[in-house]
């Protein structure tokens, strides 16, 4: 149990360390631009509206996405945010956008609230997720972070998919 300890003490250490910054990053009139990962879901409903990088596989089926985000902070530490996307699901196109707000915590606990949705090439239903994510900020430099954190989407449109989404994201971000 010491030793447990004594490496979580470490550890910490170590991330405080490294996460020294000013709060200058999250200043009202600062800009972001942001690109994620995601891990978790299944299927087409865990990457059919996805601002980010993803490639998954279901049985014959692959889909991947490419997309990034930006915001401005309106005010300390809050951003306003929005992102578009693209993804193939084997040949189907899918376009999926997202807007919402992101709060740093301390500036260095980004909370992020948004509306996510997709168009999907020759679908009857498009799917809109509300999303509520939470993670860390390890700010490697005065401009640049590194943000994992776990993020749920509740589906909002029941004719498309009524399971929420739970994924482990790692964010990359650059502060201007």
């Amino acid at each position: 149990m010491k030793k447990i300890f004594i490496s979580l003490t470490v550890i910490a250490g170590f991330a405080l360390s490294v996460n020294a910054q000013d709060g200058s990053q999250t200043d009202k009139g600062s800009w972001l631009i942001e690109a994620n990962t995601g891990f978790g879901g299944d299927g087409i409903a865990a990457h059919s509206a996805n601002t980010g990088f993803g490639l998954a596989s279901t049985g014959d089926s692959t889909i991947w996405n490419i997309g990034a985000e930006g915001g401005y902070f309106l005010a300390d530490d809050l951003a306003i945010k929005a992102g578009l996307g693209y993804a193939d699901f084997d040949g189907t196109t899918v376009f999926s956008y997202k807007l919402g707000a992101k709060y740093y915590v301390i500036s260095t606990i980004p909370v992020q609230l948004d509306i996510t949705g997709a168009s999907i090439q020759d679908s009857t239903e498009d799917p809109l997720w509300l999303g509520l994510q939470g993670g860390y900020a390890i700010f490697l430099t005065d401009h640049i972070s590194v943000e994992p954190g776990l993020r749920y989407n509740l589906s909002l449109n029941e004719d498309f998919s009524d399971d929420g989404i739970f994924e482990f994201r790692i964010g990359f971000a650059l502060f201007f």
